[in-house]
């Protein structure tokens, strides 16, 4: 039901909807328990394509996040990770990729500024500890 909720919310607000009276419906989850693991989508996608997801996961941990905002990030990074999808990859092709990236991209530049570097980092650290340390090439 928390799932539903969230990507209903998600459609309203990407609609310009009011979406308070669902919002209401949700005000005592704790988020942070509630998002499943990422590691094993992790590892399917990528360290490139699991950064936004990470920064994303750490803001919705962050106590200082509006509930509006961790409703939104919930319902993209479900959206994202879950088989099940609005338009199937396998009907619709192209857009059945596209509209799970519009979906994150839509939530990702609403919460780009609540990305600490403390968060930055947390996320650096994650994604070492999934895929190891990436080195950077430093030329004389």
């Amino acid at each position: 039901m928390l799932i539903i909720i969230s990507i209903l919310i998600l459609a309203c607000v990407m609609k310009g909807k009011d979406a308070g009276r669902l919002l209401g419906r949700l005000k005592a989850v704790d988020w942070h328990s509630e998002v499943s693991k990422l590691r094993p989508y992790a590892i399917k996608v990528g360290r490139a394509s699991m950064r936004p997801i990470l920064q994303s996961y750490y803001v919705l941990s962050s106590s200082d996040t509006p509930l509006l905002d961790k409703v939104l990030i919930y319902a993209a990074i479900v959206y994202t990770v879950s088989p099940v999808s609005l338009l199937p990859a396998t009907v619709y092709k192209l857009l059945g990729i596209l509209d799970e990236g519009i979906a994150m991209l839509f939530v990702y530049k609403r919460i780009k500024s609540r990305i600490t570097p403390e968060i930055n980092v947390r996320v650096e650290d994650t994604l070492n500890d999934w895929f190891g340390v990436e080195y950077e090439m430093v030329e004389d």
